[in-house]
């Protein structure tokens, strides 16, 4: 997950806002520090789980992490709107763990990052790209027994042309 954060960095840019779903233990919060050391920020891309938002400042030129994990936040935009992810998000690339339905309202444009672990006998041979040229698979620390695999949905133009096909 954190290779393939890695990776992603190279396509994210100031303004994009990054939805992660997945189940406790999918590899929300490691993709996500992946995508920190990617975009060159400063701090440990840690799971903001009881702050519910960090600010990773960028090291460099690139743009400002700000790393949501909206878990405990029951409502949508609204609950929300003390952390001023509509501020942030023009010169941010803003990542919400557990943000669907509650954050997509911020823009028209966004990436959506779904995360479905399969384990023992329900995981599939081998990794890569999924059959559909959506998915990436990814072995965990736990081998061939701990799978991922990640489904990326761009919504609007901004994603229309992204291979993410070239992630796997």
């Amino acid at each position: 997950m954190r290779a393939l954060g890695l990776r992603l960095a190279g396509l994210l840019r100031a303004g994009d806002l990054v939805l992660l779903t997945g189940e406790l233990g999918a590899g929300k919060t490691t993709l996500t520090r992946g995508l920190g050391e990617g975009l060159d920020v400063r701090g440990a891309v840690t799971s903001p789980t009881f702050v519910i938002a960090r600010v990773h400042p960028p090291l460099g030129d690139g743009p400002p992490l700000v790393h949501v994990d909206a878990y405990r936040l029951g409502g949508g935009l609204e609950e929300m709107e003390d952390l001023d992810l509509d501020v942030s998000l023009p010169d941010s690339v803003v990542v919400v763990e557990w943000g669907e339905g509650k954050v997509e309202e911020l823009t028209e444009q966004r990436l959506h990052v779904v995360l479905t672990r399969a384990t023992g006998q329900d995981a599939p041979p081998g990794e890569g790209v999924a059959p559909s040229g959506e998915g990436v698979g990814d072995t965990g620390s736990e081998g061939a027994e701990d799978v991922r695999t990640v489904t990326l949905v761009g919504v609007g133009p901004r994603w229309a042309a992204e291979d993410f096909g070239a992630l796997g």
